[in-house]
């Protein structure tokens, strides 16, 4: 088998953590590299979809995959 860090191979960390359908904002600002403030102030404009559980908000990734698969490509 090939090792995890060769290009087109997932690490289990990486797998698991895409499965879920929704992540809080710390853990999805510390997974794409950015301040948190930053993906609280995308949430805040609409760029980040989220789904709340009483008093708490969560990324929706679910959402937020579809968006990006929707998408038209463009470079």
């Amino acid at each position: 088998m090939n090792a995890p860090n060769e290009p087109g191979q997932f690490i289990p960390e990486q797998v698991t953590t895409l499965a879920l359908p929704v992540i809080s904002c710390s853990r999805f600002a510390e997974m794409i590299g950015i301040e948190e403030g930053v993906v609280r102030g995308w949430i805040g404009k609409g760029y980040v979809p989220t789904y709340s559980i009483g008093k708490y908000t969560l990324v929706n990734l679910a959402l937020l995959n579809r968006m990006a698969l929707d998408k038209a490509f463009s470079l």
